[in-house]
This record gives C-alpha cells, structure tokens and sequence, in this order.
C-alpha cells in the first residue's frame, strides 16, 4: 500500500474556471466538453462523498440484474482520467470516463459525475436547436466562437452586453448580469413583500393557465 502511495501521490488542488480541480478531472477536459449525450442517459450529479455511489448501485439495480462487473464501470464518472493501475487493472494505459461511457452496451446508460451544474450548462445544443428553428446554419468555427461568447461570466465581463456604458444602470447597487442563478429573488425580497406579490398575484392572475418556474 505504502508502494502505491508513492507511485501515485495524492493530487494538488488548484482552481480551474473558479472551482477546485484536480488532474484526474481537467486531463480530459476538451473530451468531456464535448461529449455527446443521448435522451435516454441518466446522469447523477452531486457533491463528492454525497452518496453518489449509493445512488449509482440502486439505479444499476433497478435497471439491470445484478452483475459480477465493477460499478465503476457500469457506471462510469464522466470526467475521470485516471491511470489504469490506480483501478487494480494490469495493463499500463489512462482510463477515460467519456470513453467508458461510449463503450457502454446497456441501455440506458447510467454515468455520474461530480462536475458543478455549471460544467454541465450544453450550450451548444441549445445553439443547434436556435438555428434548426430559424434555418441558419452557421460554421463549426462560427458556433464554438459564440459559445465561448455566451458563457455567463465572458458575458459579464463583456461591454458590449454588460449594460456597464449605460448611465442609466445604477452599477454601484448591482450590475445588469448578477449571478445567472435562478431564484437568487428570495436573497432580495422579504418575506412581506413574497406574501405582497403573491396576494397581488393571485388577484390579478386568477385561473392562469401559464406555469412558471422559479426554482433549479
């Protein structure tokens, strides 16, 4: 055991896009960017240490009869890129998540990850979707040009979207593009002013037929 330690240290932290990586989850980092999942994945998605592998276990039993193959890779972490001897398997090669995940031959596929939402957030797809609807079909290199454009914190910094050249915007109180997280209203409102607007609400918009979501 104390061989192995040696072999394989255990990995420095360092921070990556603002969130604490190590190696093993950045080394395949263009793969997992551009991994393409299908409708029918299941994806499990938490903190580390969180019960992931628990979670993992239950939907691998739900799924499929029980089986004498390690979880890990039944259900393999999409962002790992971890060196073979580290799993116990004898030959000499770096194990990728995204490559066990396109190996898989069940189906539905089960894959965890422990990546932020963030990470996750598949611009690119909701481009595709954009275009198909107005019958544009721009280059390769014009739509990783926009998605690179679009992320909320290029998008923040960005003058020309930012709002930051308007007088108007009272920038000291609060920049135009806050946090993109949905919800952050309850960080603002009262708890009078939530029972205010949903009394005013309720008045105004009764029997409505629109559905709205206000939580992620």
């Amino acid at each position: 055991m104390a061989e192995t330690m040696d072999v394989f240290p255990r990995p420095e932290l360092f921070d990556f896009h603002g969130v604490c990586m190590t190696h093993y989850f950045t080394d395949n980092w263009e793969k997992v960017q551009n991994f393409q999942a299908r409708p029918d994945y299941i994806l499990i998605d938490s903190y580390t240490k969180a019960g992931s592998t628990w979670v993992s276990y239950i939907l691998d039993l739900l799924c499929y009869d029980q089986t004498s193959i390690p979880l890990y890779e039944r259900v393999p972490n999409l962002e790992i890129a971890i060196h073979s001897l580290q799993l116990g398997l004898g030959s000499s090669q770096v194990i990728k998540g995204t490559e066990m995940a396109d190996n898989l031959s069940i189906f539905p596929r089960l894959i965890k990850t422990h990546l932020p939402v963030q990470f996750l957030k598949d611009t690119g797809r909701e481009i595709d979707k954009l275009c198909c609807f107005l019958g544009l079909s721009p280059s390769a290199e014009k739509k990783e040009r926009i998605t690179g454009s679009v992320q909320f914190d290029v998008m923040k910094k960005n003058t020309v979207v930012n709002f930051s050249t308007l007088q108007l915007m009272d920038f000291k109180k609060s920049s135009f593009i806050r946090k993109g997280k949905v919800g952050d209203w309850r960080n603002h409102f009262t708890v009078a002013q939530d029972e205010k607007f949903d009394a005013d609400y309720k008045q105004k918009m009764k029997n409505p037929t629109l559905q709205f979501c206000t939580e992620v």
